[in-house]
């Protein structure tokens, strides 16, 4: 017996889509702005609730629920249907915020930012499987490079928020703000989102779900714990691998005999879904070292302070805005994506050889303009390949393709995250003890890439030959870890080669159950073939 499928709304008027992509739009920069906003709060939280030594799990806390709950998200709204779903995570994040908001200690903030993470998750993958449903893949392209840009512009705006209101509120309101946004959001999608949909039976996998959120979670904590709270060779890093490594083959062997499996193995039959997967995880290793570490570059080496800092990312920020918007309109008008993420990696093998030459005599101009080919190359690169893999998936695997192709671009940005800042780790108490020697970097205190800036924010104080001598060990220190980044783009740029282009679908609709099995053209089906 055919199955029954969640069937694309389609047909609906252009007002209508704004409507819903206005609320869409909402619940995602909610997401992406707390991944970001609580970093220039956190001196302040701190101050009322005490706790220091637990501050960075308000950060890790939001990021493990958010990223372990994406898949899971994608296959459950493939069952129950979007619209249901995504509400809950709006309701889910809300509720997050305002308990985050009201906490009375430091463990009732970490867990509550854990709730909030729970939420995010939700918004951040089926807002993009959401917009697969009520648009066609050829018109799928300039809208989805708006949400790109939705990213860029929380990465900025995150942090200034975050020391407006600290400085001029409470550090609770940046909780509260979600608040009212997070309803219009609910609002919105509550009237205006309409997707049909047909229930169908099904068997939630509950063994894989836990399989792999305790797979994902020990590896997310050893690269985030790695090289700074624990050595690399300790043994709870090496335990976390290790959990994190049978976690992942006991995963395996659960998808393979599940009857509803939480990432269908066929998904990994699909060339498309699988070189996407992978240069996403390329990009997202790319993109979040980049903008991770290029603050500490023009805090330590260039003087910015940290809200300077906060703005002089915006060349980079809107190289993926410009660039995600004319990728996308470019793709609904010519119908091909193939290219895009080819120049998109070109562009980032020449910005991270841009970045791999700053030194201390770097001007903030040089900075500017590696940053816009970074952004232009990133801007070409993230959205196309999520309408890639859509476009070539059934319609009934619509969500867990999405979310999964996020998923590991998630994991790829947690990996460039301890990637660069392990480099940085290891090179940066050498270089300082070169050019201080070893009494003077003892005095320092230990030194790594999370309290790099704080311990040497005040650089500028000492004298001019001394300060110059550690901007310039800081500088040869993150030359090696951009250094890094030319053969990860390299690689990112020769799968993206491997990339099969088929035509893009010019309906959302789906006129029947049948259709839906057969939603890539059978002329094209060995184009999704490994």
């Amino acid at each position: 017996m055919a199955r029954q499928v969640q069937a694309p709304a389609g047909g609906l008027s252009q007002k209508r889509i704004m409507i819903i992509f206005s609320g869409l739009m909402l619940g995602l920069l909610l997401a992406a702005l707390d991944q970001t906003i609580v970093a220039t709060a956190a001196l302040k939280i701190v101050g009322e609730l005490g706790g220091v030594e637990s501050l960075s799990w308000v950060v890790t806390a939001y990021m493990l629920s958010a990223t372990v709950s994406v898949p899971l998200y994608g296959k459950i709204s493939d069952i129950y249907g979007r619209k249901p779903i995504f509400q809950a995570a709006i309701v889910i994040f809300l509720i997050g915020s305002a308990m985050s908001g009201a906490s009375q200690s430091m463990l009732q903030l970490v867990l509550f930012r854990a709730l909030q993470g729970l939420g995010a998750g939700g918004l951040i993958s089926l807002t993009m499987a959401i917009i697969g449903d009520i648009l066609s893949p050829r018109e799928r392209g300039r809208y989805q490079g708006y949400l790109g840009g939705v990213f860029a512009l929380a990465s900025v705006i995150g942090p200034l928020l975050g020391g407006f209101f600290s400085d001029n509120l409470s550090w609770r309101w940046i909780f509260y703000i979600n608040l009212p946004i997070g309803a219009v959001a609910l609002l919105v999608t509550s009237f205006a989102l309409d997707l049909p949909f047909s229930r169908r039976d099904h068997q939630i996998d509950y063994t894989g779900a836990a399989l792999l959120s305790a797979g994902a979670t020990a590896l997310l904590l050893a690269l985030v714990w790695g090289g700074s709270t624990y050595a690399w060779g300790s043994s709870t890093i090496i335990g976390l691998l290790v959990v994190a490594s049978i976690a992942a083959g006991l995963f395996v062997l659960q998808e393979r005999r599940a009857s509803e499996p939480i990432l269908p193995q066929r998904l990994f039959y699909n060339s498309i879904f699988t070189t996407g997967s992978a240069v996403g995880f390329l990009v997202g290793i790319a993109m979040f070292g980049a903008i991770v570490y290029l603050p500490v570059f023009l805090q330590v080496v260039t003087g910015a302070s940290a809200t300077d800092a906060g703005l002089l990312l915006t060349p980079l920020m809107l190289g993926i805005i410009i660039m995600s918007v004319v990728s996308g309109r470019l793709i609904s008008r010519t119908g091909r994506y193939r290219v895009f993420p080819i120049v998109g990696t070109a562009l980032m093998i020449l910005g991270f050889g841009l970045l791999a030459t700053f030194d201390v005599d770097t001007s903030r101009t040089e900075v500017a303009i590696a940053m816009v080919i970074v952004g232009c190359g990133l801007g070409n690169t993230m959205q196309v390949l999520v309408l890639a893999v859509q476009n070539s998936v059934d319609h009934s695997d619509l969500g867990i393709a999405t979310s999964a192709s996020m998923f590991f671009r998630s994991i790829g940005g947690t990996v460039g995250i301890a990637l660069f800042g392990a480099i940085l780790n290891n090179r940066l108490t050498g270089n300082l003890t070169a050019a201080l020697g070893s009494a003077n970097v003892d005095g320092l205190g230990e030194l790594n890439a999370d309290n790099i800036t704080q311990r040497l924010e005040r650089v500028g104080d000492l004298p001019p030959d001394i300060a110059h001598l550690i901007r310039g060990a800081v500088a040869d220190s993150l030359h090696v870890a951009f250094l890094v980044g030319i053969p990860l783009a390299v690689l990112a740029f020769l799968l993206s080669f491997r990339l099969k282009e088929i035509p893009l679908r010019e309906t959302a609709h789906v006129g029947s159950v049948e259709a839906v099995e057969g939603a890539v053209p059978v002329e094209h089906a060995e184009d999704l073939r490994v």
